[in-house]
């Protein structure tokens, strides 16, 4: 029996030993704020929220960046890397910035196509004018470049080229890679397979519900009306350190 007596005082011992450190006034503390003290501050991250900007006070014409605004897009900036049709970069660093009211539009397309399981992701949106220049001193063609001295929509922050891509970020088939320039690129072409179809008629008339028009030789390239007569311009972005 005196053993017995000895070995259960060991056992509560222990036990005692296992509790948290648990001071006086811990009775009026949840249990997983005392668990908390337990666990050594360098093991616990906080996760910081992002938080979005709006719209409010900001003119239709201001240039944004679009990632400031939603969450929701994909990104693939092509002319901030040498996978492109010039082969050359031409951004200094890979940015998505359009007009206030583009990146409205835009949002309110997204809303569409998620919707429907899928949403855009972004080859090209503003460029500024001085890289149009750049853009024509590799390829003189306006065939393929806009000519700098009279600009494009995109050199007005009116226009955005994009493909879609599923939830977890899987491209759609549209027949052919962004910047592809022949006719199996072209809306008009039928002699395509129906998923293909399916997707282009997917994403041009969600796009043009929302204002855009598109151009018959690439799939990829939309223009929002409402910037046609926005002028030309060169802002340029600051890239992070």
């Amino acid at each position: 029996m005196k053993y017995s007596w000895i070995f259960m005082g060991v056992l509560i011992l222990g036990a005692c030993k296992q509790q948290p450190n648990v001071s006086k006034n811990d009775s009026t503390r949840s249990d997983a704020e005392i668990v908390m003290d337990t666990i050594p501050k360098d093991t616990i991250v906080e996760q910081k929220k992002t938080t979005l900007k709006t719209f409010e006070g900001i003119a239709d014409t201001t240039f944004v960046r679009l990632a400031d605004f939603s969450e929701d897009f994909a990104y693939d900036m092509r002319y901030a890397t040498e996978n492109n049709f010039l082969k050359a970069k031409v951004y200094d660093c890979p940015e998505c910035y359009t007009r206030a009211k583009t990146a409205k539009a835009l949002i309110r397309a997204n809303k569409d196509f998620m919707e429907k399981g899928v949403k855009i992701k972004f080859f090209d949106c503003y460029r500024p004018n001085s890289v149009q220049y750049k853009m024509w001193e590799i390829v003189p063609n306006p065939q393929y470049v806009a000519n700098p001295d009279k600009g494009s929509i995109h050199n007005k922050g009116g226009a955005v080229d994009i493909t879609l891509v599923d939830l977890e970020g899987k491209e759609l088939d549209m027949g052919t890679d962004f910047d592809y320039f022949g006719k199996k690129a072209y809306h008009d072409n039928m002699d395509l397979p129906q998923e293909i179809l399916d997707n282009r008629k997917l994403l041009k008339e969600t796009m043009e519900a929302h204002g855009f028009w598109s151009i018959r030789t690439e799939w990829w390239h939309y223009n929002l009306s409402a910037a046609f007569n926005d002028k030309v311009a060169n802002f340029k972005w600051e890239c992070p350190d």
